[in-house]
């Protein structure tokens, strides 16, 4: 999976939207207004970071020797993947759709009001 392809994949989520918060070269997918993903734009590898629960994170990161803790987060349940040939882009997008779905999970009555409604 290459960069657009992650960023397409992403858009086609309910309710999400792309933005550069912190500087240019971190772009940030958020549905509503709860971040699920993000990726470095300028480096050099590139790189996914996505929520993930407990139990996955760790799951994943003893199958995998290209996913680790996404420490940067500075959130525990967080891995950053690099999308590689090691990895099947079938996975990729699962770990999105979790993500995506563990936040949408984690709101409010009204924000789901709100998702529901676009």
């Amino acid at each position: 999976m290459h960069i657009e392809q992650f960023r397409e994949y992403c858009l086609t989520k309910k309710g999400v939207t792309e933005s550069f918060p912190f500087d240019e070269n971190v772009l940030v997918f958020k549905v509503l207004h709860k971040m699920f993903a993000l990726t470095s734009v300028s480096a050099v590898e590139f790189k996914i970071s996505l929520k993930c629960n407990p139990e996955r994170a760790l799951e994943l990161r003893e199958s995998y020797e290209n996913i680790t803790p996404a420490f940067h987060m500075n959130k525990k349940h967080w891995n950053t993947i690099i999308p590689d040939s090691r990895i099947a882009q079938s996975l990729v997008r699962e770990l999105i759709d979790h993500s995506y779905e563990l936040v949408v999970a984690k709101m409010t009555k009204k924000d789901k009001e709100i998702l529901n409604n676009i």
